[in-house]
């Protein structure tokens, strides 16, 4: 039987616009945080395919999402790369050897050898496989990977940033050792979703959640074209499962995107007018709405009923615009789901 969310991804009719929401195994849900305590850090919790797959699944539970999305870190691929990583409370990742040379690049391991080390990951997607199927009920698996460009500001600034200035002086000044990075970076991306793939997810999700720290005339060149690239080879593998790309705040290049891949992500600062307008005839949309209208259920369906009604002769799946907050009431996430689900049902 086939599974509605992917059916959206490939543009066929559905009863109903499917949805789900990133992040939406996490901290907003009590079950998770039971979990996660059991794991003692975040990296345990990655790193335990059992516990992995167990959040992973909460979300279809609990909220009644149309997919469920493995539960992992974008940062696992510099991790096992050879940087070190680790996630502080309160304060989030940080690399203590952020790479600021050729050198530094060179240490780190690439390709098939990097990817084999993921197997933590494989595994929970197995596992994940054999629950979804035996539970019959058609719920989608999506994979996922961070963009070159969103992992190499993280490897590169070694933490989060809000100005993006070490990168992005490496960008104007030293533009040959930037694009190094991402291209190593994007090989072992390009494995690693291919075995994400052989192991039972059904669709993938490249996240470009950095995008709009590079100016406009520079984001194909510095990101968009690793992302088509990473599109290309798994499409060439693997060419009936869905791609979603999702570049965060990027409304300004919505003209210049191209590429293999099947749904296109919309930011909540994306108009999805303009987003169907600009892509609707070539790509499924997802998105968008704003995470925050989440702290008040009538903000919410009034957000639903308008994405429903601008899209209602498109192709769409319903989305928030980045990830859910912690502090989220569950019952809130639950009325958006079902109000996206009741809101758009074509029978």
């Amino acid at each position: 039987m086939s599974k509605i969310f992917v059916d959206a991804c490939l543009g066929k009719e559905t009863p109903y616009t499917p949805v789900w929401m990133m992040r939406q195994a996490g901290r907003y849900l009590p079950e998770y945080m039971a979990v996660r305590a059991k794991a003692g850090n975040f990296l345990n919790l990655c790193h335990n395919p059992k516990m992995a797959a167990e959040v992973t699944i909460q979300p279809l539970d609990i909220v009644g999402v149309d997919a469920a999305i493995l539960f992992s870190d974008i940062l696992v691929i510099p991790d096992e790369m050879g940087m070190d990583l680790e996630f502080i409370k309160g304060f989030g990742p940080k690399f203590n050897d952020p790479l600021i040379s050729q050198e530094d690049l060179d240490r780190l391991i690439g390709g098939e050898e990097a990817a084999s080390k993921l197997t933590y990951v494989y595994e929970t997607i197995e596992l994940l496989r054999e629950q979804l199927d035996a539970r019959g009920d058609n719920k989608a698996l999506i994979g996922f990977t961070g963009a070159p460009w969103t992992l190499a500001t993280y490897m590169i600034e070694g933490q989060g940033t809000k100005t993006y200035n070490i990168c992005k002086k490496m960008m104007y000044s030293n533009p040959e050792l930037l694009h190094n990075i991402l291209a190593k970076v994007t090989e072992v991306v390009k494995l690693y979703m291919e075995k994400q793939i052989e192991a039972g997810i059904d669709v993938v999700q490249i996240f470009d959640s950095w995008a709009a720290a590079i100016e406009p005339s520079k984001y194909d060149e510095f990101s968009w074209k690793y992302m088509v690239e990473i599109a290309d080879y798994l499409k060439s593998k693997h060419p009936h499962v869905p791609i979603i790309m999702f570049p965060k705040g990027v409304p300004a290049f919505l003209d210049k995107v191209y590429g293999n891949f099947d749904v296109f992500g919309v930011d909540w600062s994306t108009p999805m007018a303009l987003a169907k307008e600009k892509l609707g005839e070539r790509y499924v949309l997802q998105g968008n709405m704003e995470p925050c209208r989440l702290y008040s259920k009538e903000a919410t369906t009034e957000c639903v009923a308008s994405l429903a009604n601008t899209m209602k002769e498109g192709r769409h799946i319903f989305n928030l615009g980045h990830g859910i907050l912690p502090d989220v009431p569950v019952e809130n996430a639950k009325h958006f789901v079902a109000e996206c689900q009741r809101l758009s049902r074509r029978d």
